[in-house]
């Protein structure tokens, strides 16, 4: 019998050389400002490098909020892919039942019917094949919103940067300013053949909060336009925000909820779409019309589902508001009184939480400041300046305070520094 062992004594230079060698040379130039470092095991609230250093993962672009290798989700898994990891597709499987069941089971009121997928990329190309399907074949998003890098989904994606080198995307597809309700309602039109998708907190555009009632004011819109509202909850659902969804903070039900990252329970990559009857009907009627080998994966599904139930169990919904509060207002603290000439603002909702500098390259430097410190956090994609902070919800008090000493340290270096 061949034995899996994972890969053991690789050097950080030979795993540079790999990356070099057959994947991207930009990510191991990347690598090298970080010191070339190199993941051997993550657990909890922890990464851990070959050399034996271990790092608090505030980053992972979300993925992490139950942390990493929950015991409960690692078991689900493990058992379902020692009994079946992959299915026929020809038979029903009771894995994706389940897992739909458990997913709609805390989802908002209406959203029963599921579209499971691998990334939050899939889930918005089902989101616009869903609204394709019901004639709505304008398409409008959020000036700097991200919603993933797929040729459709990148059509969303309000950054030339990312979109110039595929031009021409998808016809018939505008952009509004996040939180301007007048430039959406000027744009929808009265033809009813438009589709909003839009984030309840714009995560990549810096951690851009929109004005109280926005999002109501939306779907209100929506309603009159007779638009199909797409939400994506990618970033922010199943509790990032301090309430399963940024959709039950503003009290609204859209046409389609895209939900990933914490899904996977930082084990197996899944993504989801749910939906209402009325919305998902034309996937009801053909079961064809949109499919995917992996979509409903029973390894995935024993993921997703495990996931819910830890969010679920272990109220990690109300530690991420009570934790996100206590670090938002921490946070602003040791940035006024540190840093006042460096960072701009400190803003978020729950455990996702931006901090944004004077300039990019100010940003790139609290990031290797911190990385010195042991403690990971991302940048954002279509807001260099800004710094984003997602901890799981499992981080501990402990923990908490690691964080906090050093932002602290690396913004009394950075203020010495400029």
């Amino acid at each position: 019998m061949n034995t899996f062992l994972a890969p053991r004594g690789v050097s950080a230079d030979e795993t540079v050389a790999l990356h070099r060698a057959h994947l991207s040379k930009g990510r191991s130039q990347l690598a090298a400002i970080f010191g070339s470092l190199v993941e051997q095991s993550a657990s909890g609230s922890r990464v851990t490098t070959t050399d034996g250093q271990e790092f608090l993962n505030c980053g992972g672009y979300g993925v992490f909020f139950t942390g990493a290798g929950h015991p409960h989700v690692v078991t689900a898994v493990q058992q379902q892919a020692e009994k079946q990891a992959l299915s026929t597709r020809l038979f029903l499987d009771p894995a994706v039942g389940l897992a739909a069941r458990e997913l709609t089971s805390v989802a908002p009121a209406g959203l029963e019917r599921v579209h499971f997928s691998g990334s939050g990329t899939e889930a918005t190309e089902t989101a616009i094949k869903l609204a394709r399907a019901h004639g709505k074949r304008r398409l409008i998003s959020m000036e700097n919103g991200y919603h993933g890098k797929t040729v459709g989904a990148l059509s969303l994606t309000a950054n030339s940067f990312y979109q110039d080198p595929f031009r021409p995307l998808l016809p018939d597809v505008d952009h509004v300013p996040f939180g301007d309700t007048a430039a959406l309602a000027e744009t929808l039109g009265a033809d009813g053949d438009a589709c909003v998708v839009l984030e309840p907190v714009q995560s990549e555009a810096g951690v851009i909060v929109p004005p109280p009632g926005y999002l109501k004011e939306v779907a209100t819109l929506c309603r009159e336009h007779n638009a199909f509202l797409v939400v994506d909850e990618v970033m922010t659902g199943l509790g990032r925000l301090g309430a399963w969804w940024g959709c039950d903070l503003a009290e609204v039900r859209p046409d389609v909820l895209l939900v990933g990252k914490a899904l996977s329970g930082g084990v197996v990559p899944v993504s989801a779409v749910l939906a209402t009857p009325e919305a998902f009907e034309p996937f009801d009627s053909d079961p064809f019309l949109h499919t995917s080998t992996y979509s409903g994966a029973p390894i995935a599904m024993a993921a997703a589902r495990a996931t819910v139930e830890v969010i679920r169990d272990e109220g990690l919904v109300d530690r991420a508001a009570e934790t996100g509060a206590r670090l938002l207002e921490a946070l602003r603290a040791i940035a006024a009184d540190r840093a006042p000439g460096l960072v701009r603002e400190v803003r978020g909702v729950g455990l996702l939480i931006g901090v944004e500098l004077v300039d990019a390259s100010q940003a790139g430097e609290l990031l290797l400041e911190l990385v010195d410190r042991h403690v990971v956090v991302n940048h954002s994609l279509n807001a260099h300046p800004v710094i984003r902070i997602t901890p799981p919800a499992i981080i501990t008090p402990d923990e908490e305070t690691q964080l906090l000493q050093a932002v602290d340290g690396a913004l009394s270096a950075m203020a010495k520094k400029f």
